[in-house]
C-alpha cells in the first residue's frame, strides 16, 4: 500500500485550553458563580482536560481569593481536569505558598526541569563520564 505525500506541513489544530478571568475584589458570598462556570468550561473537555484562571484582576491577595482558588481547583479535580493559573501577583503566589497550595501558572519551568540558559560547572580537568 502506498499513498502520495502531500507538500508542506500538515494542518494541525492548535488546541488551546479556555480561559475563565476572575476579578474583583471578592466576597465570600460570590464563591458559587466561579465554579459554575469552571464545570461549564470542564464539561465535554475530557479526562484531564486544562482551564486557564486568569487571575490578574483579583486585586490584592487575601483570604478570599485563596479560598476562592482552592475551591475551583478542587471542582475541577472532581470533574477530572485541571486549573492553569495566568498572571498571579508575586504576592498572591507567596500567600498560596504559604497556605499550602500549589498551583501550576502559565510561563513557568517546570519543578524538574532546568531553566533555560542554564549550564552546569565544569572544573578543568575532571574526567568526562
Amino acid at each position: 500500500m502506498s499513498y502520495r505525500c502531500a507538500a508542506g506541513l500538515p494542518l494541525v489544530d492548535a488546541m488551546t485550553p479556555p480561559v475563565l478571568v476572575l476579578s474583583g475584589p471578592l466576597t465570600m458570598d460570590e464563591v458559587s458563580g466561579p465554579c459554575e462556570a469552571l464545570c461549564a468550561l470542564l464539561d465535554g473537555g475530557g479526562r484531564g482536560a486544562v482551564v486557564v484562571c486568569d487571575v490578574a484582576g483579583l486585586g490584592p491577595p487575601g483570604l478570599t481569593a485563596v479560598n476562592l482558588l482552592a475551591r475551583l481547583q478542587l471542582t475541577a479535580r472532581r470533574a477530572g481536569g485541571r486549573i492553569r493559573l495566568r498572571d498571579p501577583s508575586p504576592a498572591l503566589c507567596a500567600l498560596l505558598d504559604l497556605v499550602g497550595l500549589r498551583f501550576e501558572t502559565e510561563g513557568q519551568p517546570e519543578q524538574r526541569e532546568p531553566p533555560l540558559g542554564v549550564q552546569e560547572a565544569v572544573e578543568p580537568g575532571d574526567p568526562a563520564v
